[in-house]
């Protein structure tokens, strides 16, 4: 695996990044805030690569933050890695947002918990061991209220909806009361995990026809207007 070399896109929030894996060795870059990741998201890779000095007919596969996460994003990084692949002919690596913020938080239990806008939560639970996730059960999404909480003393909660629905939040803390270190509000997901993880599956030929890449959306309506969010007591 120590000599793969993966291109990861990661644009699932605002926090939009790219990484490449060389050689064992992870470099990522994140993209400038106040700017869209359609602008900055291709400018950064070429930086990228041209910092590594590798050109993209060298990669072995190109892997992309699959979701769930913002619809927009979504469609961005798949995009850019669908037409990266095709044209270098390279195969591509879906990971789910959620995944790789649970191996960001390199616990042994992890419950991931990503603020999905319109008022409601996206959450999955992990069993991890170094860059391999496996999601137990299914990814949901829901009212914050209606989040199920871990049992047992040994998860870790992670995610930028604790942060968002303070009483999520604070349901959140008070079962993890004394934990604090199992609190992990400030993880979103981020290209470099996505990297790592991409290239273990890359090197089991895991790869996937670029034709057949899509976001993973978890919801069966992907997008309201602006007075539907407000209603429903989301964020515009």
């Amino acid at each position: 695996m120590s000599g793969m070399l993966i291109l990861a896109l990661e644009t699932s929030t605002e926090l939009g990044s790219c990484a490449l894996f060389h050689d064992g060795q992870v470099i990522e870059r994140r993209c400038p805030s106040g700017c869209s990741h359609s602008e900055t998201l291709l400018p950064l890779v070429r930086e990228l690569m041209l910092e590594a000095g590798v050109g993209f007919a060298q990669l072995d596969a190109i892997a992309f933050g699959a979701g769930p996460g913002a619809f927009t994003g979504l469609r961005i990084a798949c995009g850019a890695a669908q037409g990266l692949a095709v044209a270098g002919d390279l195969p591509l690596i879906p990971v789910s947002s959620l995944e790789t913020m649970a191996v960001l938080a390199a616990a042994g239990q992890v419950l991931s918990l990503l603020d999905a806008r319109m008022g409601e939560v996206y959450s999955g639970f992990y069993r991890v061991a170094g860059d391999e996730a496996v999601l137990l059960g299914e990814i949901s999404v829901g009212a914050p209220d209606a989040v199920v909480l871990p049992v047992g003393d040994d998860w870790l909660a992670c995610g930028n909806a604790l942060a968002a629905y303070p009483l999520l939040g604070a349901r959140m803390s008070e079962r993890m009361a004394g934990r604090e270190r199992l609190f992990r509000p400030d993880i979103v997901p981020l290209a470099a995990p996505l990297a790592r993880i991409a290239a273990r599956r890359a090197a089991r030929g895991e790869g996937i026809d670029p034709a057949l890449a899509a976001p993973l959306y978890v919801r069966d309506k992907v997008a309201k207007t602006v007075a539907e969010r407000l209603r429903d007591g989301g964020k515009a």
